[in-house]
């Protein structure tokens, strides 16, 4: 009788193990497909795109060059359906680095290479996709007519602190510039500081749009975009060039008798190939010069 029970005792047990062991494998059977399927929900549509199609081209860098490049993007896109591409900012130097190391398939820069650019990454080539000017902006409440290019050197370097002095109200003047980043505060810092030092009291923003923005809410601020940034929100200041007073536009860019233009640029590690040539081949056409002329900036040909 004992035996008996002891025997029964053992299969109970063996039973109750059995029943433990496929529950755990079950339960953890259970977990990876949901781990799996939580994956797979949290791709992103243009993750899923590229997954489905196989083929993305990867563009970032200048705030500047964005509008053109994400509107030829759209564009591009209807007419390749199997590309994806995407587009970001960053800034120039941002978009140097993503070309120079393969991160990126276009970089956008809103200057030339520096040499030292030029050193570290040897096989970038530079296309040349546009000229934009830059414009100095204030706020319509203070639609000062006109400044010089050593008025602007002198607010932005400290020694003109109140609007009074060129024209403007009586208020302190609040600077408003670009982060270390951005190809158009390069542009600027060479072009119109000559290397002088920016004042410490300098906002400095990572785009165009919040230069802008941030020129539109302050009543006594002075900033500097790409003409593809001007609109009714804030007032584009004409600049008197020896004695003539010249405002920012393509016309007067083109005319040579605006001062301050830059090249706009797409950046490829190498010479570009398939998709890559293809949309620059697009930007340069007709459909990429109309896009182009639309956003405030100058075709090259």
């Amino acid at each position: 009788m004992k035996q008996m029970n002891i025997a029964l005792s053992t299969i109970l047990f063996l039973l109750l193990l059995g029943t433990i062991i496929i529950a755990g494998c079950t339960g953890n059977s259970g977990d990876r497909v949901s781990s799996i399927t939580d994956d797979k929900t949290s791709l992103s549509p243009s993750a899923m795109k590229q997954a489905a199609s196989g083929s993305v081209l990867s563009i970032a860098g200048s705030t500047t060059v964005l509008p053109i490049s994400a509107l030829a993007a759209e564009e591009y896109m209807d007419s390749h359906p199997d590309l994806d591409v995407q587009v970001n900012g960053g800034g120039t130097g941002a978009g140097v680095q993503s070309a120079g190391v393969g991160t990126a398939m276009i970089g956008m820069a809103s200057r030339d290479l520096k040499t030292e650019e030029k050193q570290k990454y040897p096989d970038l080539v530079e296309h040349r996709i546009a000229i934009d000017c830059i414009a100095i902006i204030t706020n319509p409440a203070n639609p000062v007519p006109s400044l010089t290019l050593d008025q602007i050197k002198k607010i932005y370097d400290g020694n003109i602190t109140n609007w009074k002095d060129v024209g403007g109200t009586d208020a302190a003047i609040v600077v408003v510039g670009r982060d270390s980043a951005s190809g158009t505060r390069e542009f600027f810092y060479t072009d119109v500081m000559k290397k002088a030092d920016f004042v410490k009291t300098q906002l400095e923003k990572n785009s165009n749009g919040a230069v802008q923005q941030t020129v539109a809410q302050t009543p006594s601020a002075i900033g500097y975009v790409g003409l593809g940034y001007v609109d009714e929100t804030i007032h584009a200041v004409s600049l008197s060039v020896d004695g003539t007073v010249v405002s920012p536009g393509i016309e007067t860019v083109k005319a040579g008798t605006y001062p301050i233009s830059r090249p706009l640029l797409f950046l490829t590690k190498g010479e570009p190939s398939g998709d890559i040539a293809d949309f620059i081949a697009f930007i340069d056409g007709p459909e990429g010069k109309k896009i182009i002329v639309e956003e405030g900036f100058i075709p090259v040909n």
